[in-house]
Formats: structure tokens, sequence, C-alpha cells
């Protein structure tokens, strides 16, 4: 009879957990104390730094949600999906955000369950080349030796963007990263391929640094990198989009025909319990969608990259979100 309190104490506690575990995906985190997101590691989206730390653009619109629903920046976990078995954080619900391309979404099957959700990133594939190449585009590598990385999506558009230029070039396949940039930094091949992303951190590498190396304008194939969420939860998918379209549009200028920045699209939505003021705290805590590329990819990175294609839409990119018309 004295273990019968005990015991009642006990069952409330595991009826809550299971509670919170049936809920929402916003109660489910609201109750953990942080969000988790997921996603492939690029540099410049999210990377450990020298502290070991994540840090990056996929990273920072993680902080973003987690100031809209938990109110901090800082309640976050992320984690990398390095081979196929990590996926299953992705098929078993475990994350609250994928940061998944089509191609990743293809490759694991996870279509049916995944909500493909806004752009956060435009990725490309590009081709690097030493400073002293007479290349100005992809173009003028006709006949050139280019390594790239056996059966990726990159020896997909490179073999496409050739043939449909009816060009020659000489193909130089790699399993392994290591050695192939090895290779291209003795100059055992022209120019490297790769994901833009990758090709401005593996110039930084100290044997391709002392090559000197510069990216080449014009792209193999451009592709986003989205924001997906579960198929079980309308209201949380919601929420992500919401938070990354308000990173998107606070970019837009005041003019005298319509509102700029936190007030371009306001969004009160008590239904995802989201107040009035969830936007303005969000955009003080992360800065705008420019904000957030030009720290982690841009100027003020040492990736370097230019906008691009990730430039707002009103300065000539693809980033476009909902705004008052």
């Amino acid at each position: 009879m004295r273990l019968l309190p005990v015991l009642f104490v006990l069952l409330l506690v595991c009826c809550s957990v299971v509670d919170a575990a049936a809920g929402s995906v916003a109660e489910r985190v609201k109750a953990r104390g942080y969000v988790r997101c997921g996603g492939v590691g690029r540099p410049g989206l999210a990377s450990k730094d020298g502290h070991g730390r994540w840090a990056g653009l996929e990273v920072d619109v993680c902080r973003a949600v987690a100031v809209a629903v938990l109110g901090s920046p800082d309640r976050i976990e992320y984690r990398s999906y390095e081979t196929p078995k990590d996926f299953d954080a992705v098929r078993n619900g475990q994350d609250d955000i994928y940061f998944l391309t089509g191609s990743e979404m293809e490759e694991q099957k996870l279509a049916g369950r995944v909500i493909p959700g806004p752009a956060v990133f435009v990725e490309s594939h590009g081709v690097m080349v030493p400073v002293g190449s007479a290349a100005r585009a992809i173009g003028d590598l006709a006949d050139n030796s280019i390594c790239f990385m056996i059966g990726s999506p990159v020896e997909r558009s490179l073999e496409a963007f050739f043939a449909s230029n009816r060009r020659n070039w000489f193909r130089r396949p790699f399993s392994e990263n290591g050695e192939m940039v090895d290779t291209y930094a003795a100059q055992n091949c022209h120019d490297l391929a790769g994901e833009i992303t990758t090709l401005a951190s593996t110039r930084l590498e100290p044997d391709v640094k002392r090559l000197s190396s510069r990216i080449l304008s014009g792209t193999l194939s451009d592709f986003p990198v989205m924001a997906a969420t579960g198929t079980g939860d309308g209201q949380w998918s919601s929420t992500v989009a919401w938070t990354v379209q308000t990173l998107i549009s606070a970019e837009r200028p005041e003019t005298d025909w319509y509102p700029g920045g936190a007030a371009a699209m306001p969004v009160s939505a008590p239904e995802l319990s989201l107040d009035k003021g969830w936007q303005n705290r969000v955009l003080k805590a992360v800065g705008t969608y420019g904000d957030i590329f030009e720290r982690n990819l841009g100027k003020a990175s040492p990736l370097k990259l230019d906008r691009g294609l990730n430039a707002n839409h009103v300065n000539g990119g693809l980033h476009l979100a909902p705004f008052i018309e």
C-alpha cells in the first residue's frame, strides 16, 4: 500500500511523456527545450567551427525557428547526415527540420516522409581553375582534363553540359576526395568540378591555396537546398516556412508603395502560437537572409562567395518570399 502513491506519481509522469511524444511537433519541441535540425554538411551551410560547434546558414535558419518557437537562438541541436543510415533520423521523425536537396530525397526514398519546404540556399555545380588559366567560363574548358567524384551528381552535370555543347573533355574520375584534391593541386588535371560551396572551401586548403585558384563564372547546374519537415504536422511546417519567408521578405526595401523589412509581410498567427512581435525578435536575433548569407558564405566569411542566384528577387536573384503587394 505504501508503494501506491509512488506508482501513481510514476504513472502520471509516464502519461505526460507519452502525451508530449504524441502531440504536435511544437509541443514536443517546447517539452524538449530545443529544436533539432539536420542535413548533409556543406561549407558555409553547416560545418563545425574551430571550437567544434556547428555553424552556417542552415544552422542560423534553425536558430531563427528556435527564436520563433522558444524565444532563444541558442536552443538548437544540429546533426549531419553523412551516411545512408544517418537518414534514419528523417525516416523516424527524430529531427524537426531537415535541410535536403531533391537528389538526397530521391536517393534516400524520402518523398513520402517529408514536405519539401522553402529553399534556404541555391547550390550549384561549378568548376575551379588555376588563376593563370585562360578560361573565363566553363565553355572554355574543351579538351581540358577535369577532376570529379565518380558516380556523383557533379559527374552527371559535367556529362550533360559538354554533351549539350558538343565539346570534348578529358575525364579524371576519383572515388576519394583527398586524392582528387591532391591531383588538382599538383596540376595532374587542369580543373576541379564540384559544388560551389565545396570548391570555395577547397581553394583555402594549403596546397590549393599555394596554387591559387578561382571559380569560373556560370554553373553546370543549380538546385535548391530546402527546409523540409515531416508530413504529420502541417502547423509545424507552416511555422518553419513562415520563419524562412520572414528572413527573405525582410530584405525588401521600403518604398512609397509598399512596406519593407519586417513589415514587408507581417505574420500574426495565433493558431501557430506566433504572436505579433515574433518576426522582429527573429530578425533582431539572426538578421535578414542577406545578413545570414554574408557572415557564412559572403564577403564577411572565408568563402567570399557572391550572392549570385541567392540574392533577393529585387536584386536579380531567385529568392522571392510573399509580401504585401
